[in-house]
């Protein structure tokens, strides 16, 4: 190959040949490379000695220099450096690679090597590094949350039913509102999204929202779900969604300083009574969602209804975000109600197909308690389809196994004519996964609610 086709191989690859001449102290430079370092192609005079500061960083010179004790033992090596183009200022990454030739002496005489543009790569690695310190910093910050929700559930419930209720409750809440920031890319989630994830479900008929689109931080999404999981809460023990002629009306608006308010009015309910003791929940609503919306909240119960009204400054709301859901797909769709009261298993051979270790053993412990007979655990996609030819009446399938779907089970199980319920956190909220008839389970979910929906699975066969 000549050296013009060797020069137009190379810039199609993206690639710049160099030259350093020890002795003449040159550094020849090709067309290709010169493209990536902006200087003219050519050979470069140098200061003498072992620097390359015309075209290195000064800052990565030292991975440079430490390159001088294996070139003069005939060692190949690559470095990765930045250069500033003096042509435009602008700081690009090099990859350079190259191989030394020694004299016959073993004296360092020729450098001969490659240069390609690594900007882009750098900068991705840059962002990894970035959105990595992110996920932990919100993982943290979850876990955090969900200890002090735990705490606190804990110090105001009287019983371990009550706190389980409680906690569970509170926990979906905290899940809807991470579903729709991850939908989003956690640039922010829809206040009429929070609503349909909070009360779409709910008393089918007795609840209306409406407002201008408006979007919230991460941090207020969060809030602005555990408040309304309060006030809803509340609403179906106590207040308008106790009974079927109650009704739950929110409405929202802008603000002139950037900020916005909500109105919850509940209507058609009991008369309502100012409670006497103070539970976590009044507490999270009356301190915690008016700080951190930076603004206030206020609960009023008035007889007629309870009527709590929240305002949140201008740092609540987000832009809005390049990703944003429709409401179809924003809304958690969940088919299987919480379940009253305990429901039998008695004699039932229930498949457990989970990849969670902690998850797997919860459900393995709370259906035998309810009397069914466990298949499994199957905690990978081969133990559950090596499990298939076992008596099996149901079966509980997460949708995600490490990674690979669980399809091919459910296929199975559907040939057969085994029913099966998605206990799952995969984020599919157009319906069941792989458009099967079958019911749903969000994560986190109460191990009540899923032996309840296998025992009407049972029931219906």
């Amino acid at each position: 190959m000549n050296e013009k086709r060797l020069e137009l191989a190379l810039e199609a690859a993206g690639l710049g040949q160099f030259e350093w001449d020890e002795v003449r102290q040159v550094l020849s430079i090709s067309p290709s490379a010169a493209a990536l370092v902006g200087v003219p192609a050519g050979d470069v005079p140098t200061k003498g000695g072992w620097t390359w500061d015309q075209l290195i960083h000064g800052d990565d010179m030292a991975r440079v220099t430490a390159l001088r004790d294996p070139l003069v033992r005939g060692e190949r090596f690559q470095v990765d450096v930045r250069t500033v183009r003096p042509d435009d200022g602008r700081t690009v990454w090099l990859r350079i690679s190259g191989a030394p030739e020694l004299g016959p002496d073993g004296t360092l005489i020729y450098i001969t090597g490659l240069m390609s543009d690594i900007t882009a790569f750098k900068l991705e690695e840059e962002q990894r590094v970035t959105l990595m310190a992110e996920l932990d910093h919100r993982v943290k910050n979850m876990l955090a949350a969900v200890q002090v929700l735990a705490y606190q559930t804990a110090k105001r419930t009287t019983s371990l039913d009550a706190f389980l209720q409680n906690f569970s409750g509170r926990l979906k809440a905290l899940g809807s509102a991470n579903e729709l920031l991850t939908a989003a890319r956690w640039r922010g989630a829809a206040v009429d999204h929070v609503a349909a994830a909070e009360l779409g479900a709910l008393a089918p008929g007795q609840t209306s929202w409406d407002g201008p689109e408006l979007f919230l931080t991460p941090r207020a999404t969060n809030a602005l779900s555990l408040a309304l999981h309060e006030l809803a809460t509340n609403a179906v023990k106590f207040g308008a969604l106790a009974v079927e002629s109650g009704h739950v009306d929110l409405r929202w608006k802008r603000l002139g300083n950037g900020g916005f308010e909500l109105i919850w009015s509940e209507s058609g309910g009991p008369t309502v009574v100012q409670p006497v003791r103070r539970g976590f929940g009044t507490t999270l609503l009356e301190q915690v969602t008016g700080r951190e919306l930076n603004g206030e909240a206020v609960v009023e119960y008035r007889p007629s209804g309870v009527r709590a009204r929240l305002t949140a400054g201008a740092a609540a709301v987000a832009p809005r975000p390049e990703s944003v859901p429709d409401v179809t797909t924003a809304r958690v769709v969940e088919t299987v109600a919480a379940a009253r009261a305990p429901r039998s298993l008695k004699g039932s051979r229930v498949l457990i197909v989970e990849d969670a270790v902690l998850l797997a053993l919860e459900l393995e412990t709370g259906l035998a308690d309810a009397g069914a007979e466990i298949v499994g655990p199957a905690y990978e996609l081969e133990e559950a389809m090596a499990l298939l030819d076992r008596p099996i009446d149901a079966a509980v399938l997460d949708a995600n196994l490490n990674g690979r779907s669980v399809m091919p089970v459910a296929e199975a199980l559907f040939a057969r004519g085994v029913p099966f319920v998605f206990a799952t956190g995969y984020g599919d909220n157009g319906g069941a996964p792989g458009g099967f008839e079958a019911p749903v389970i969000r994560k986190p979910y109460d191990v009540t609610q899923v032996a309840a929906a296998v025992a009407d699975l049972l029931a219906a066969r």
